[in-house]
C-alpha cells in the first residue's frame, strides 16, 4: 500500500507462495495421573511411548515430526528452487 513504509521483511516476501497452516491443535486434553511409577510404565506400554520423569504430555497417537532439515520450497520456475 504504502512502499515506502514497508518493514525490511516485508520486501523480501513480495511474491512469495501464500502458506497455509494446519490446525494443530489437540481436539482434546485430559490429565492422567499416577500413584506409582511402575503404573507411569504400564501406561507407556500400553500406549506405546517412552515416558520419562521429565515428560509433560504426549500425542496419541505419537505424532511423527519431521526436523526443518527435511523440508523443501519448489518453484514453478525450476531456476528457483531451494533444495535442502
Amino acid at each position: 500500500m504504502f512502499p515506502e513504509f514497508e518493514n525490511e521483511w516485508e520486501k523480501e516476501w513480495h511474491s512469495m507462495p501464500e502458506f497455509l497452516q494446519e490446525n494443530t491443535e489437540p481436539v482434546q486434553q485430559i490429565i492422567v495421573s499416577f500413584q506409582t511409577y511402575h503404573h507411569v510404565k504400564m501406561f507407556a506400554k500400553m500406549i506405546d511411548q517412552n515416558l520419562t520423569a521429565n515428560t509433560k504430555s504426549v500425542w496419541f497417537p505419537k505424532k511423527e515430526t519431521l526436523a526443518p532439515k527435511y523440508f523443501l520450497y519448489i518453484d514453478e520456475d525450476e531456476e528457483n528452487t531451494l533444495f535442502i
